[in-house]
């Protein structure tokens, strides 16, 4: 049996390999992952149609998994410090496996919402743990090694998403239609669960101190669930007593929240953060950014199928362009841009983003819904370019001026506020989509164009804001 000694030291003759099967695993999970959140952009339409959901369920498919992942990341990387990093790998992996298999089985809207919550909050419990099994089981030469995979890996699966549930759901296996988008999972992750039982370290003898701030990780849900709940019910059936209610909700118990945050004893974000100048204004336009950004991605997928009346899978094809530029953007600034330029990059990413969202408006005032494909290409182009540039480079600048003790909360703060981000965005601007659409297809899309270069725009002052230079530039 492999155990671990100390950090990065595994007792075995056979260590190369079994790193780098732990590698693998690592990897998989991160993919199951980012394609999870990304399928249903592509298969929203066809899913909603086929199970009467109409708009609530397109509005709810990405945003239910992405908030679940969001609230509870953090407490998931707690929990593993917690109670062992394996039997939590363990845990989320079978979780997430399960909850894809009543995913891809839902006969109804309310059991398929209700899975992708599930699938969200497992993979929060799964996601954080391969980076501490990582750190604990890998020497520094192959952690260097592993860190410069997952770039390429995560960016493939980004790209593998949309066009995965594009090709399998033209291909309507077995007349499932849609449904292989989420059992494929039962099989990836049930290999994945396997392999975890055998190869992973125990960690049984770790130490277990770590608090877990339930009232705090609580009152984030309950305020992010209500928020979203208002915006949806508001959008979708009028803005009565109930969406105001809901929204008013969410605001008290986010206001809540951030006291608790202030109080804690061990709070989810350290008090010391919320007063970094330079890590906050990031947080802030980390936010609108991804929110911006996913947001139109997912009405950019509606947009082409409903009106450009473009197949699932050509729409997977048709937005390639965006996840390529993306990926291609994301590996030039950690190539060493960001470390170059600091937020400067994240300015110029904005930029690029806006001049690639007033292409696609101009295009789509000119056109309506009789744009095509290819004259929109290198305008996606564009905007895949500005994301991966400034998604990429926003938390790595602002943690410019974290402290060391601070760099963990921090990091897991981001990828926090960026599902819950995702989230947001992907309710409110679909919403804004059909809130539009009874004007014309065309005539919503301009509309969502107008506010998210709007959006966008309002958050290049706050880059200013931002430290200067990256983390490995700022304190030597």
């Amino acid at each position: 049996m492999t155990t671990l000694t100390e950090p990065g030291t595994l007792t075995t003759p056979r260590s190369s390999r079994l790193m780098w099967a732990i590698l693998a695993l690592v990897l998989l999970a991160d993919a199951l992952d980012v394609i999870d959140g990304t399928v249903t952009n592509i298969a929203a339409p066809t899913i909603a149609g086929e199970l009467h959901g109409g708009e609530s369920l397109i509005k709810w498919l990405g945003p239910a998994y992405m908030l679940a992942m969001g609230v509870l990341l953090v407490v998931g990387g707690r929990l593993g410090d917690k109670f062992g990093q394996r039997r939590l790998f363990l845990i989320g992996m079978g979780g997430f496996t399960a909850a894809s298999a009543c995913a891809g089985f839902s006969p109804d809207p309310v059991l398929l919402i209700a899975a992708r919550v599930t699938q969200g909050a497992f993979g929060a419990l799964l996601i954080p743990q391969g980076m501490a099994i990582m750190t604990k089981a890998f020497d520094r030469e192959m952690l260097g090694r592993a860190f410069g995979l997952f770039g390429p890996v995560l960016g493939l699966s980004s790209v593998g998403g949309p066009v995965l549930a594009g090709f399998l759901i033209s291909a309507d296996l077995f007349g499932l239609s849609w449904r292989p988008i989420f059992l494929i999972n039962v099989v990836i992750g049930g290999i994945g669960l396997a392999v975890a039982a055998r190869i992973l370290p125990r960690d049984d003898d770790g130490g277990r101190s770590t608090v877990v701030d339930g009232w705090g990780s609580g009152l984030l849900a309950v305020g992010m669930l209500g928020l979203l709940h208002g915006l949806i019910e508001g959008s979708g059936n009028g803005w009565g007593a109930i969406a105001f209610v809901s929204i008013a909700l969410g605001v008290l118990f986010l206001a809540a929240f951030a006291r608790r945050q202030r109080t804690a004893a061990h709070p989810l974000v350290k008090p010391s953060l919320m007063r970094n100048r330079g890590f906050t204004s990031g947080m802030l336009v980390s936010l609108v950014a991804v929110a911006a950004g996913t947001g139109l991605l997912f009405v950019l997928s509606l947009f082409l199928q409903e009106g450009l009346r473009v197949s699932p899978r050509n729409t997977s094809l048709g937005l390639l362009p965006v996840t390529l530029g993306i990926v291609a953007a994301g590996f030039a600034a950690m190539g060493g841009l960001v470390a170059k330029l600091g937020r400067r990059l994240v300015f110029i990413g904005l930029t690029v983003d806006l001049a690639g969202c007033g292409w696609v408006l101009v295009l789509v005032v000119h056109s309506g819904t009789d744009a095509g494909l290819w004259a929109l290409a290198p305008a996606f182009f564009l905007i895949g370019a500005g994301i991966g540039l400034s998604f990429a480079t926003i938390p790595v600048v602002a943690l410019g001026d974290a402290k060391p003790d601070e760099a963990g909360s921090a990091s897991g703060s981001f990828s926090s506020i960026q599902q819950l981000a995702s989230a947001m965005g992907s309710a409110m601007v679909t919403s804004i989509f059909f809130q539009a659409a009874d004007s014309g297809l065309g005539h919503a899309m301009e509309v969502c164009l107008v506010v998210i270069l709007a959006v966008t725009a309002l958050s290049l002052p706050v880059v200013a804001l931002m430290p200067r230079k990256a983390p490995s530039e700022a304190h030597q």
